[in-house]
């Protein structure tokens, strides 16, 4: 079976259809997505309503947790806590009342899905965790895969008979070869790779094979999108 793996959205439509049309021509069984469809790009309302009408399956991001419980808006910085009330205000409350039925993880197929890390944090970041407790992880994990999102950036942390080895990922096809693997699925809407297209991975169950996919899409109407919602402009200067 073929999965296709996204995350961080971020508002961002245009990125968001081209990487649903990449997907449709790649034969895959399912659609996961790791969180955070709103915040920072203008159209955090249609995303949502894409990921419902094309029956994803979501977990829960920092920021839709920060959106259904305030209190964690705290942990942003100040122009970014200024922007969920941008946010909110752009989204319906069926919309809202959909983020609500987001679990914090999936666990199904032998993979394990969270936004933040495994086995359950939506906020903690994967470049913030040494060698030391991404070994306890991924000995304690029952599953032999997960995806988590929230960097931004591509990566593999996979469990060998040396201890953790943690790279890097691009485009391209990755054997897993044993061992068990975290593989942050980079961003769909606003990567911070040193790369602007799109990012998501497809992971082939049966050949074991992570296939990272880069897609091109209108920046310039994404931007555009930003300035005329009135949105930081460091926000459109991210994409660029």
């Amino acid at each position: 079976m073929r999965f296709a793996i996204i995350s961080d959205i971020h508002g961002n439509i245009e990125a968001f259809n081209r990487v649903l049309d990449d997907i449709a021509s790649q034969n895959v069984q399912g659609c996961y997505f790791l969180g955070d469809a709103i915040s920072y790009g203008p159209e955090p309302e249609l995303c949502l309503q894409k990921l419902r009408d094309n029956r994803i399956f979501c977990v829960l991001g920092n920021h839709e947790l920060a959106i259904v419980h305030p209190k964690f808006r705290s942990f942003f910085n100040p122009p970014t806590r200024d922007h969920f009330d941008q946010a909110r205000h752009l989204l319906s409350k069926d919309c809202i009342k959909y983020i609500f039925t987001w679990p914090k993880i999936r666990q199904e197929h032998d993979m394990l899905m969270v936004h933040g890390c495994p086995p359950g944090s939506v906020t903690r970041y994967l470049y913030d965790v040494n060698e030391q407790s991404l070994f306890r992880i991924l000995t304690c994990m029952k599953p032999s895969m997960a995806f988590v999102g929230h960097t931004h950036e591509l990566e593999m942390v996979q469990l060998t008979s040396s201890g953790i080895s943690r790279n890097n990922i691009s485009r391209g096809v990755y054997s897993i070869e044993g061992g068990k693997v975290i593989i942050n699925a980079g961003s769909a809407g606003q990567p911070r790779d040193g790369d602007k297209s799109a990012k998501y991975v497809i992971w082939d169950k049966e050949k074991r094979v992570i296939e990272v996919r880069y897609v091109e899409y209108d920046i310039e109407k994404t931007v555009k999108g930003i300035q005329d919602r009135g949105f930081p402009e460091f926000y459109a200067h991210r994409l660029r």
